[in-house]
């Protein structure tokens, strides 16, 4: 039977092979391809870190999807979208780059290991490039599915600041739950930041208390399935997630090793 999930569009934090090895990265590499082998359409983003080498990896700008500023604190910042092919898995990458925000040579900390102050800044620019770049693409995603903090406020910009956008209006929102919760609390104002269109900082309820498990428990408000990518989630993290009743894919290591997660992942996105 024909369940209608037939587009999904993958909200990377980290992607190989233009990061170090990490569980994030990996499958976020590996799962889209394998998605796609499966008969459904995929789009793939990710932050254009600094480091990220563009003449190796061939990244290119797509001149008709930028040109468009993504307004934070009443400042400009201009969205700029470049887009590199993996030919082995026959997939495309699309970048969400800016100057301020991701041109530094490290990708959340600087390189003593302190916490970029402005953390806050770039996952809203970040979730706000990538879904102002699907509307662009006109391209209706019928999963989105989120892996890594950075892509942590998606699913309330889509719900709330997205909702009567016809390129959203069926889209299902998965969030994969990994052991990156930041530990250092982001700045005070971040919920007043985010704000946007529909989306009031009265909306981000947990980030009065800005850290990472309140960030990721935004995200889990406003998603429609959960998946637990770690052993190591926090404890009250998985606490909330259990009593959201949402359907919840749970960890599993053996899965994970031997790639049989991939038939696990793609039979949960019809399932929501």
């Amino acid at each position: 039977m024909d369940t209608g999930v037939n587009r999904v569009l993958f909200v990377n934090s980290e992607m190989l092979p233009y990061v170090p090895e990490s569980p994030i990265a990996s499958i976020a590499r590996q799962l889209p391809q394998s998605i796609q082998e499966r008969k459904k359409e995929i789009r793939c983003f990710m932050p254009r870190y600094g480091f990220i080498n563009e003449r190796k990896n061939q990244l290119h700008e797509v001149i008709r999807l930028s040109g468009m500023n993504i307004i934070i604190s009443d400042v400009d910042h201009p969205l700029i979208i470049k887009v590199a092919s993996i030919s082995s898995a026959r997939i495309q990458v699309y970048f969400i780059d800016n100057e301020d925000f991701f041109r530094r040579k490290q990708m959340y900390a600087d390189a003593d290991g302190k916490f970029f102050e402005d953390n806050d800044a770039r996952a809203i620019f970040y979730a706000r490039g990538v879904l102002e770049t699907a509307k662009k693409l006109r391209w209706a995603p019928d999963v989105i599915h989120c892996q890594g903090w950075m892509s942590h406020l998606v699913p309330a910009y889509l719900k709330k600041a997205y909702k009567d956008d016809p390129i959203f209006s069926n889209s299902k929102i998965v969030v994969s739950l990994y052991d990156d919760t930041p530990t250092t609390e982001f700045r005070a104002d971040f919920a007043q930041k985010a704000a946007c269109g529909g989306l009031s900082a009265d909306d981000l309820e947990f980030l009065k208390k800005p850290d990472g498990i309140n960030l990721a428990k935004t995200a889990i408000q406003y998603a429609d399935g959960i998946i637990l990518g770690s052993a190591g989630i926090d404890a009250k993290l998985l606490k909330y997630c259990k009593a959201s009743q949402l359907p919840m894919l749970a960890y599993d290591a053996k899965a994970l090793e031997d790639g049989s997660y991939i038939d696990a992942y793609n039979a949960f996105y019809d399932t929501i």
